[in-house]
């Protein structure tokens, strides 16, 4: 279990987060959303124990990280940024993390590395920047850690390395119920890889949800009244959004179907339809209601 607890992490006159407070399952995965300079990097370092918090405190399974190099051992953390290895080869990174890894497997890089064609000792100064990006992902796998931290693990690969990359972490995430955070700004990816998701903003994180729990409480509710009716009609629900087209107005709304319909109806809905929301429609609904702009979010 990974807790972090009304954290602050300043640099200079910035700060990066503010009071965040995260709980995160052993054996789960977990998507941090959010723009650039939100706080998530800030955040998976201090997990990896790269970074001390200020505030706060910060532990997995009841250790602290920064100061015991038992608990970091238990942490593998992919940075966003690939170009730190450009002079070394991946069998100079394997040598490296097999010294600091007492859990690191030689029979799975290597076996990871022929599955994605990667060259192992070859300068890294020549590999593309997914093909750098999938070579940090192999040795991360490789360490076979309770916890894999991911920062943009999809940038900058192209779709056949994406689905490379999704299928090892899913092998990873079954073969060593391993506890994965991924932080990313794209939706698709953490849909298909995450079971919950939570949304950083200015170093807190303002939207923390199971994913199967989010399809299923927010809906589109289109209805029509004789005369048209504002939220404001609609006291006891809650109404994320609103349009009207023609006769026909659409409701966005947080909470059980049947419920918001029985309301609506009391209030003399000639009908009440319930229509399915796709998550990237459920996500900029649920952010622009807490007055985060969604466009910062690739979809």
């Amino acid at each position: 279990m990974i807790n972090v607890d009304k954290v602050t992490k300043k640099f200079d006159d910035f700060t990066a987060l503010d009071e965040m407070t995260l709980n995160v399952k052993s054996g789960s995965a977990y998507g941090l959303l959010g723009s650039n300079g939100a706080g998530k990097s800030t955040l998976l370092r201090i997990l990896a124990g790269i970074y001390k918090q200020d505030k706060g405190s910060v532990t997995i399974d009841g250790n602290t990280i920064y100061d015991k190099v038992e608990v970091k051992q238990k942490v593998f953390y992919v940075s966003d940024d690939v170009e730190q290895f450009a002079n070394m080869t991946p069998e100079d990174m394997r040598k490296m993390y097999e010294i600091f890894y007492p859990t690191f497997s030689n029979e799975k890089f290597a076996r990871l590395m022929k599955a994605i064609d990667l060259p192992q000792n070859k300068r890294m100064s020549t590999f593309s920047k997914g093909m750098k990006r999938q070579a940090a992902v192999v040795c991360g796998l490789a360490a076979s850690t309770d916890i894999l931290l991911l920062d943009e693990a999809f940038d900058g690969l192209d779709p056949t390395m994406r689905i490379n990359v999704r299928k090892m972490l899913f092998e990873a995430m079954a073969e060593n119920n391993s506890t994965v955070i991924i932080s990313s700004h794209n939706l698709t990816e953490i849909e298909e890889l995450c079971d919950s998701v939570g949304l950083v903003h200015k170093g807190k994180v303002v939207f923390d949800r199971e994913l199967d729990s989010i399809k299923g409480s927010i809906h589109k509710i289109q209805v029509a009244f004789d005369g048209a009716r504002t939220a404001a009609d609609f006291a006891g629900l809650e109404i994320l959004s609103e349009n009207t087209i023609g006769s026909v107005q659409n409701f966005i709304v947080n909470g059980d179907s049947e419920e918001i319909c029985r309301v609506m109806r009391e209030k003399g809905a000639k009908f009440c339809d319930v229509i399915p929301l796709t998550l990237n429609e459920i996500f900029i609904y649920e952010m622009e209601g807490q007055g985060y702009d969604s466009s910062k979010l690739d979809r």
